[in-house]
């Protein structure tokens, strides 16, 4: 007699019967939830103004973040233009949109301020075709906003090691998929007393290990995770970013899933351990970004008085997003970009002269110190004293007046 060999957790019977010990879960549980409410309280007495740009941030890093993971490097600016003009707010100064990465924005933003609406199979083809704008994965041609059909071959997450390609995981086969996903979108949308971030995490992985599109199955797995933690949250706004932890983490998250899926039962604990704890982290990193968020709009209540021509305010503002190296003359111009030409169609950079204007009334208004000296000269945003310094890139940041600053 010939016996099947269940190699995958969906080959067993009833694999979505998931199962974990709640007492070995339970203190970590206990943890996220009471940082999830710090986090909560913490956003209740940030001004409107300071909770658009915490919203700002996080879902900036969560796009680009996802997209990181599948290899596909999204420049953050862009990202964060589009999220920008999404929510209505300021984008002078940030780049024009691409199209793929206003198709990742427009997906995350659906699944976080749309939490409160179904998950459904056409809603879920929508997210589907955003991701993949042109019908294809990078230069390979894919069917987008419908299942898998597994024409070529059953799906397979393989190793990238050309010389010995390995196979960490095969999907059911596709003639299942529709059924497993009925399955699956019935049960997300179904009521009942689960913790709501473990169903999260439960929902996390069943979608993966159903892996029903061609291509873009971990991103719409985040995806829709982050739509259950905003449910979970009772909010429209997420201001944390799972992308963020899963990418840090990103080959122990490989690790636990593929684990997880050659599993012999539907024991899920130590999935659900590790999703509980990017979750902490992801909490525990909103709130010391939320100080820097209040740091900013300290220091420009403090400079409210100043006197800033619209490049001044605009660097600034740059300044206080992901920057890298020192703040020079040369960087101000192109931090600037060009403007257009009073009385012609043309558009032009600044000249150094004008940056260096620019820095040196900052300097005299107290927003900047400048350091060093001859073309080592550069500047540094002059903080209030009770920053919370190692929040902020020290290249850039300081608190206080460095003693005898070098004269131009």
């Amino acid at each position: 007699m010939t016996h099947f060999r269940r190699r995958y957790l969906h080959d067993h019977p009833g694999w979505t019967d998931f199962t974990w010990d709640s007492a070995a879960l339970s203190h970590l549980l206990e943890q996220v939830n009471f940082q999830r409410g710090a986090l909560s309280g913490q956003l209740s007495i940030l001004g409107l103004d300071a909770r658009q740009e915490a919203l700002l941030d996080a879902l900036t890093d969560d796009a680009a973040r996802s997209s990181r993971i599948e290899g596909e490097l999204l420049d953050e600016l862009e990202v964060r233009s589009s999220v920008a003009r999404r929510l209505g707010l300021p984008y002078g100064g940030l780049p024009e949109l691409h199209r793929d990465v206003v198709g990742v924005v427009d997906v995350t933003l659906d699944a976080t301020r749309n939490a409160h609406l179904p998950l459904t199979e056409e809603r879920l083809f929508r997210w589907h075709w955003a991701l993949f704008p042109n019908g294809q994965s990078r230069i390979t041609p894919i069917v987008t906003g419908a299942y898998r059909t597994d024409a070529d071959g059953p799906m397979q997450v393989v190793g990238n090691r050309l010389d010995n390609p390995t196979v960490h995981f095969q999907a059911p086969a596709a003639g299942r998929v529709p059924d497993l996903m009925t399955a699956f979108l019935a049960w997300l949308e179904a009521p009942q007393s689960l913790d709501p971030v473990i169903k999260a995490g439960l929902a996390h992985l069943h979608f993966l290990t159903i892996h029903p599109f061609e291509d873009g199955n971990g991103r719409l797995a985040r995806t829709l995770t982050d739509l259950l933690l905003v449910r979970a949250d009772r909010r429209r706004e997420r201001h944390y970013s799972l992308s963020r932890q899963i990418q840090e983490h990103q080959r122990a998250y490989y690790e636990i899933l593929e684990r997880t899926q050659r599993q012999a039962t539907p024991d899920v604990t130590a999935w659900l351990h590790w999703f509980l704890q990017r979750v902490l982290d992801a909490t525990t990193h909103t709130q010391r970004a939320l100080g820097a968020v209040r740091t900013k709009r300290a220091y420009f209540d403090q400079h409210r008085t100043a006197a800033l021509n619209d490049r001044q305010l605009g660097v600034l503002n740059r300044l206080f997003e992901p920057f890298d190296g020192k703040l020079t003359r040369q960087k101000y111009v192109r931090l600037v970009g060009k403007h257009p030409v009073p009385g012609t169609l043309r558009r032009q950079a600044i000249s150094e002269d004008t940056a260096l204007r620019d820095l040196e009334g900052l300097v005299s208004a107290g927003l900047l110190v400048r350091e060093g000296a001859g073309r080592g000269v550069h500047y540094r945003v002059l903080l209030p004293d009770e920053a919370d310094t190692p929040a902020f890139n020290a290249d850039v940041f300081t608190t206080r007046r460095r003693e005898g600053a070098d004269e131009p």
